[in-house]
């Protein structure tokens, strides 16, 4: 079988790397390579600015209305064709094709919140603000905008980019990851058949190289990027030191805290869809169960049955719940932590190593794994396992489970299952975490507000998509405003007093 290409998209065009540098794209569910992807090299980096940056002069011109209605032709070409973008996700990530299609939904969901752009992008004004004299604020677009993002989500973490991103009137390049890119393609040609003008978003295929380019880049004036927290510290650090706005959204260790009180089958049925789905590779995946009192027996007892019968396999087949890990180096990674785990103590009440699928043995599967008895010193509790793992830890009470989760290095997302107003209230208060769900597992907000943690799980001042992406694809200027005949005889040496 032939292997499809994925190259570059630069100025309105499919673009072969010059470089001949190449990497492989897998299938996960068959652990075969299934196509090829172009590595871009600095010369290919330099030619997907420049075309941005030809591009933005006049696309920036254009009044809102008009860049809304590019935004609203674009939705509708994705609710015609979400089902192809879907396609791309179970062929390369390996999500079961129900799970890839909320991920289109989700990323349609930002796409539909940018066509509302002319009124995102309205100013203040304020009248007499001292005598003959008006002031008012806008919004102005910043140049070239890059993206960087992640392998879990290759369709709707773009989106929350790109849309707003044009929409404000900048233009874009996209650097997508390499395990799964396909999706950056078909966005890119729907983009241009909605009328987006040649240049104003291109695609970068590549790696580090890549990547440090576009941070290093004099006409790139902001980078977004979601993936790891390192990766986010590296990006926030050398975007910054190179004059640029950065938005890092880093990694994850998600907790869910079960109280006794809490309605027990929802509990389980939250922990299982939020701690299995999609293979636990969700940057707002619970990992951690947060056991309260006297609920970790039962709670544990129902999870295990649970986890044990999870139904795994290819993403198109009826019925399964959870497909591949996206890599052999990432399952070999997940299974190696699983080991850690036991080796320092943790109950493995439920193994997922070594799962095979029939039709489908030399896929990357993991099964679901189920820790009880964590303790926060143990690796499994540290790092960002991003794997179909789910830890339990018992604590005595609320305040042992606040400061349980406030002590840990990340703060993306968390809640809280209880049927108490009370805890609830006090809970939402007191957690140190950006994300808040009650009797909500993964707690993400809709387009029209914003995402994003808190600690090192975020790097920069502004989340993503929604109100707080307008303000970081666009900054302010404030205008003051008099004519020459208000204008007092002679200098004034002092600050203007109204009176």
């Amino acid at each position: 079988m032939s292997l499809y290409e994925v190259t570059h998209y630069i100025a309105g065009e499919r673009v072969p790397t010059k470089s001949g540098m190449h990497s492989d794209i897998y299938n996960p569910a068959t652990g075969e390579v299934a196509g090829r992807l172009h590595l871009a090299d600095l010369a290919e980096v330099n030619a997907a600015v420049a075309a941005a940056a030809a591009a933005f002069p006049a696309w920036s011109q254009q009044p809102p209305l008009l860049r809304a209605r590019v935004m609203f032709r674009f939705l509708a070409l994705l609710q015609e064709r979400r089902s192809e973008l879907a396609e791309h996700l179970v062929r390369e990530h390996g999500k079961v094709y129900p799970d890839a299609l909320g991920e289109v939904a989700r990323g349609i969901d930002v796409v539909e919140f940018a066509t509302g752009i002319p009124q995102l992008l309205k100013g203040e004004y304020t009248e007499q603000v001292s005598r003959g004299m008006d002031a008012w604020s806008m919004r102005q677009p910043l140049g070239v905008c890059a993206g960087i993002t992640p392998f879990n989500f290759p369709a709707m973490v773009p989106m929350w980019m790109y849309p707003i991103a044009l929409a404000c009137g900048n233009t874009f390049v996209l650097k997508p990851s390499e395990r799964d890119p396909s999706a950056s393609l078909l966005m890119a040609e729907l983009l241009k058949e909605a009328g987006l003008p040649d240049g104003a978003f291109n695609v970068l295929q590549g790696d580090k190289v890549a990547v440090d380019g576009l941070l290093e880049h004099p006409d790139v004036a902001a980078v977004s990027f979601v993936g790891s927290t390192p990766v986010a510290e590296h990006i926030y650090a050398t975007g910054s030191a190179h004059g640029k706005r950065v938005q890092a959204l880093g990694g994850a260790k998600n907790h869910m805290v079960v109280m006794p009180d809490a309605n027990m089958d929802q509990a389980v049925d939250a922990l299982i869809g939020a701690g299995y789905g999609s293979a636990g590779e969700r940057c707002m995946a619970i990992s951690v169960a947060v056991a309260v009192g006297s609920v970790a027996d039962p709670l544990v007892e129902r999870l295990a049955a649970r986890a044990a019968a999870l139904r795994i396999g290819e993403g198109h087949e009826d019925g399964v719940e959870m497909g591949p890990i996206v890599t052999r180096v990432a399952r070999d990674r997940i299974e190696s932590l699983i080991g850690a785990g036991v080796k320092e103590g943790a109950k493995l009440v439920v193994d997922g190593r070594g799962c095979k699928v029939p039709g489908y043995e030399n896929g990357f599967f993991t099964g679901g794994t189920l820790f009880d008895h964590v303790t926060p010193e143990m690796t499994i509790y540290r790092e960002e396992i991003f794997g179909p793992v789910l830890c339990v830890v018992r604590v005595p009470d609320l305040a042992a489970a606040v400061a349980l989760i406030n002590g840990n290095q990340y703060g993306n997302g968390v809640a809280v299952f209880t049927s108490d107003g009370g805890v609830a209230r006090e809970f939402v208060r007191n957690i140190q975490v950006g994300m808040v769900g009650v009797n909500v597992p993964i707690p993400v907000p809709m387009a029209f507000n914003s995402f994003g943690g808190w600690k090192r799980s975020l790097f920069g001042d502004h989340h993503a998509y929604g109100p707080e992406g307008v303000r970081f694809y666009t900054r302010h200027k404030a205008v003051m405003q008099r004519w020459p005949d208000s204008i007092a005889k002679g200098a004034e040496f002092s600050f203007p007093q109204t009176r």
